[in-house]
Formats: structure tokens, sequence, C-alpha cells
């Protein structure tokens, strides 16, 4: 039977008691915030003038046949009332139901949802692991041809918007190649290769700005890294190359990449509307921005709700990468 020592245990615990303090911290900001988003997101009802008897009826509407179609989507009710049903529906996951169609909010941006995140998720798979090489190779190499060449590199990419590079990545790869499709979406349940070739060029297009952030942010952190006294003193005691890198130096240096990461995920999500319209995709960003040219509503208090959702929950995620990697954020640093 294998004996834990005494040390490993105190480790564990140390690691179990950060990882509870983080988690205590971040959720104590998130509450609070996300009351407040909610609050703010269902007010712009109220704020927006709009109505769903306008949306059914048309503008010539009577006034008494405004009254009746509002009392039916309970609309006459004191504004509190409508918020904390509102609320307590969303709590449960029901987010509301369409003006424009009567569809189940929930049910349509699930929809969108999965083709948007299987592209998002892909698209910051592809960013991290580009970005973590060529960031890592510039601040090894700094100074020289190397380091000017990806730095000049990222600076092009960075600038590139996602649907310039989607038109050119169609045009090449699936009009003149005819390697990927050019349009539409395969779930992966009917099979991972189509799955993955549907959606690799649109997460190409998007992965750009996460490539360039990340690769910016870890040479950076790197760079200042290496001039660290703990890396002198680890060269003295005769530590190798290798074993400074990846125990001492990118432990300490990735925080700021991985705190890029925070925002990007749930942007991806949200601000792709058009690349999904180059790529033929019915995704959450295009959701939102047909939600919100015809005036539903429920509709796009849902798609913010969602997005609230994304933001606070991947920063939790991050949060919890960086209180378990970073020693500086241990630290409070």
């Amino acid at each position: 039977m294998a004996v834990v020592s005494p040390v490993t245990v105190t480790r564990v615990r140390h690691g179990a008691a950060r990882t509870l303090v983080t988690v205590t911290k971040s959720v104590a900001i998130v509450v609070p915030v996300f009351l407040l988003a909610t609050f703010v997101t269902f007010a712009l009802r109220s704020l927006s003038g709009l109505s769903p008897a306008h949306i059914q009826l048309g503008e010539d509407a009577t006034p008494e046949a405004v009254a009746r179609v509002e009392s039916q989507w309970g609309l006459d009710q004191p504004f509190l009332q409508q918020y904390w049903e509102w609320f307590t529906g969303v709590l449960h996951g029901d987010l509301g139901t369409s003006w424009v169609n009567g569809a189940d909010v929930s049910t349509m941006i699930g929809l969108g949802l999965g083709v948007s995140v299987s592209i998002a998720l892909l698209a910051m798979g592809i960013g991290i692991v580009a970005g973590f090489v060529l960031g890592t190779v510039a601040a090894v190499r700094r100074t020289t041809w190397v380091d000017r060449a990806i730095t000049g590199f990222v600076t092009v990419v960075s600038v590139m918007p996602a649907f310039v590079v989607g038109i050119v990545l169609v045009t090449v790869f699936a009009v003149g190649l005819g390697w990927f499709p050019s349009a539409g979406y395969v779930p992966l349940a009917d099979g991972f290769s189509p799955w993955l070739s549907h959606i690799l060029l649109p997460a190409l297009a998007l992965s750009f700005d996460v490539v360039a952030d990340v690769a910016r942010q870890l040479r950076s952190g790197l760079i200042a890294a290496y001039r660290e006294n703990y890396v002198s003193g680890a060269l003295v005691r005769g530590l190798g190359a290798r074993r400074i890198f990846f125990v001492h130096v990118l432990r300490n240096a990735m925080g700021p990449a991985v705190a890029t990461l925070g925002l990007k995920f749930p942007a991806l999500v949200g601000a792709s509307v058009v690349t999904e319209w180059i790529f033929g995709l019915q995704g959450f960003g295009r959701f939102a921005n047909d939600s919100a040219q015809a005036g539903d509503v429920p509709a796009v208090q849902g798609v913010l709700v969602v997005s609230i959702l994304m933001v606070v929950s991947f920063n939790l995620v991050v949060n919890l990468v960086l209180a378990r990697v970073t020693p500086a954020s241990q630290r409070g640093v």
C-alpha cells in the first residue's frame, strides 16, 4: 500500500484552499453582477418602447387591440412583478417566448449556440496552440530575425478583419481547391469528420485575433520573466534550460496570456455574425442580429442573459486556471 507523504498532503490541502478562496471571491463578484445585469437587460423592453402588439398587429393597431395583446403577454402588470416572473423563469432555464413567431427562446438559442460554441471552441484551440508556439519562439529568440518575423506576422493578422479572412478562405480552399464545404453545418453527432470540415474554415477566420493576442502577451511575459532574479538563481544552481522554462519561467509568464482568454471565448460566440453569414451558418450571433432587427425583445433579452452567463462562467474558469498554474496570482500580485 502506497504511503502519502505529509508534504504531499499539505500541498493538496493548500491547493484546495486556494481553489476554494478563488471560487468564493469569484462568486461574490459574479452574483451581484449577474443580478444587476439581468435587471438592466429586462429593463430594455421598457426603455425601447417596443410591444408585441405592434409586431403582431402593425403600427396602425387601435389602443384597445394593443392593450388586449399586451395583457395576454402580461405586460399590463407592475414592472417589478414582470421582472420577478421573468427572472425566476431564467433561473429555471426559461427565457420566455418570441414575440415574432411564438417559439421558445431557449430552444432557438440552443440551436444557434451549438453552432457558435463549436466554432468558438475550435477557434480558441487554434489560437491558443498557435499563439503559445509563436509567443514562446519569439521570446526565446528575442532580438533575432525570428522574433522580428513573428512580431511582424502577429501585427498583420491582428488587424485583419475576420470577414476578410473568411472570404479569402472560402475562395481559396472551398471554391478554388474544393477541400472544404463552403457553407452549412453538420452536428458532431453525425460524425467527427463532417463536423470538423464544416467548422474548420470559420474557426480559422476567427482564430487570428486570438493568435495575435496570446502571442503578444506571452512574448512580453516570457521576456519579463527571464529577467527575474529567480532565473539567475536557477542557472547558478545548475538547473537545465528546459526545466527553468517549464517549471519557473512559463508559469510566471503565462498569467496575462491566460487572462486575455477570459473575454475571448464569449466574444467569439457573440460577435461572429458576419462570419456566420459568409459561411451560411445559423449561429448564435446571427440569431442575435435577426432578433434585434425584428424587434423581438424576449429573444434579445435571452441572448443577453446567455452572453452574461458565458462571460462570468468563462472568467471563473480562467480565474481557477490562474490560481492553479501561476504563482503570482496565488500571491495576489
